[in-house]
């Protein structure tokens, strides 16, 4: 089994979204070190990030050389539970671990009946 600080994890977020958030969560909830890459403020980095996954959505998360493309906190912890990279604990994530961007999640409107 893995230690975790052998783990090498490399997160391309954006700075704010929610699924960015919840990886970042499940970081703090294991207590893992990790880069974290600013996808929107550093163009470079979403280029490397879109290589790397082949695709263009993220959150992305790089485990020892391997790429979890599209992936949410809730995914990113089930990940490290069933490789045995990380030991199941109690501690609560401090934000939602599934939760999309503000900008993301579905609007509410008005009911109108005529």
């Amino acid at each position: 089994m893995s230690e975790q600080n052998e783990l090498k994890l490399i997160a391309y977020l954006k700075p704010t979204c929610g699924w960015s958030m919840g990886v970042r969560a499940i970081m703090k909830k294991y207590n893992l070190s990790f880069e974290d890459r600013d996808i929107i403020n550093d163009p470079s980095q979403y280029q490397e990030m879109v290589e790397k996954s082949g695709q263009m959505l993220s959150p992305c998360v790089e485990v020892n050389g391997r790429m979890l493309p599209d992936i949410s906190g809730e995914e990113l912890e089930a990940f490290l539970l069933a490789n045995n990279l990380v030991q199941p604990n109690e501690v609560e994530p401090d934000a939602p671990t599934n939760a999309p961007c503000a900008h993301e999640q579905p609007q509410s409107s008005p009911l109108s009946f005529k």
